[in-house]
């Protein structure tokens, strides 16, 4: 069978990336950065077999052995976005692992005749928010922090990678990815919600596009092998937006509760969250950030094989199961 190659197969989209390829009839190989997440890995994802130790992208990984016999790649392994990075320098840290350990692999791969490589990007290369339409692949790059600088930096030279080497790339951009064993922001979400916690959120009727996990792994899936894939660029969702007051409406319901806000309105909370500096997390909770999947759907004929609404009740399920492992709350905002 194809052997599929997944970096950061310990990660939360990760462990679905490889249960959706297993499912499809590949060999999914989990790419860890230590030999010791390998057995509750496999014990915890159905058709996982492989592994190989990679090590830091960014600090002269193993490749060789990881990329025997792979004809595909999906790459997921990133430093990730970070709310409050306390490094002196974050674009250099983010740079040395999302920008050249991914081109390092791309070099790899190609020299040891990997046909393709996926790479998991983020929409925060378009920017940070919509207006009036969503974000298609074919609008100019507007980055804004770190995170999202070097993950538009990856994208270029991995693009220059395929053009030297013939290397076909593949780049998704997913929303906002929530599921079962979701962590961050969304999680906290559920904790509120769940405590039933009046929350201070005005209806502003923004369209905020997000992506379950299994879903997020579908597409991966379809992308590592379909030929309408092979080097371009997709915007992906479950294709249902909502405002963030629907969210928290439809995550109460999930969670067998009524979603309470406060009555307030939206200029307060714009004023109060200047006054404490926080106006960036409340410009994510109140403004819009949507997507168009149209694309992916057309060109890869993919559509989300899950709702949003089953979605957040499998995430509501799991997190009610779950739930008397978690720290109680104490600040919530949306990525």
């Amino acid at each position: 069978m194809t052997k599929v190659l997944v970096t950061g197969a310990d990660g939360f989209v990760g462990k679905a990336v490889c249960r959706r390829l297993a499912e499809s009839g590949y060999t999914p190989r989990a790419g860890l950065w230590k030999g010791e997440l390998w057995p509750e890995l496999q014990a915890a994802t159905p058709g996982l077999s492989e592994f190989a130790v990679i090590g830091d992208l960014g600090a002269n990984p193993n490749l060789n052995s990881a990329l025997e016999n792979v004809a595909a790649i999906v790459h997921l392994a990133a430093r990730v976005h970070i709310m409050h990075d306390g490094t002196v320098d974050p674009l250099k840290e983010y740079r040395r692992v999302n920008v050249d350990g991914t081109e390092a692999l791309a070099y790899a791969a190609a020299k040891q005749g990997v046909r393709r490589l996926v790479f998991v990007s983020t929409v925060k290369v378009n920017g940070e928010s919509t207006s009036g339409r969503p974000f298609a692949e074919g609008d100019p790059p507007d980055p804004q922090d770190p995170y999202a600088v070097s993950k538009w930096e990856a994208e270029e030279a991995l693009r220059s990678v395929a053009a030297k080497t013939g290397l076909e790339v593949v780049i998704v951009r997913p929303p906002l990815v929530y599921g079962p064993q979701v962590r961050a922001n969304f999680l906290q979400l559920m904790k509120l919600v769940k405590r039933g916690i009046p929350l201070p959120l005005p209806d502003t009727k923004n369209r905020r596009s997000l992506i379950g996990v299994e879903n997020l792994a579908d597409v991966l899936a379809v992308c590592a092998s379909h030929p309408g894939a092979a080097n371009q660029t997709f915007m992906v969702s479950d294709g249902e937006d909502v405002s963030t007051r629907d969210l928290v409406a439809q995550l109460a319901r999930a969670l067998g509760h009524s979603a309470r806000f406060l009555p307030v309105p939206e200029f307060a909370v714009r004023l109060a969250a200047r006054l404490v500096g926080k106006e960036a997390a409340v410009n994510r909770l109140l403004g819009s950030l949507a997507v168009s999947s149209d694309k992916a759907r057309q060109r890869l004929g993919w559509t989300p094989p899950v709702t949003l609404e089953s979605g957040l009740a499998a995430t509501a399920r799991w997190y009610l199961e779950s739930s008397r492992s978690f720290p109680q709350p104490k600040a919530v905002a949306c990525s």
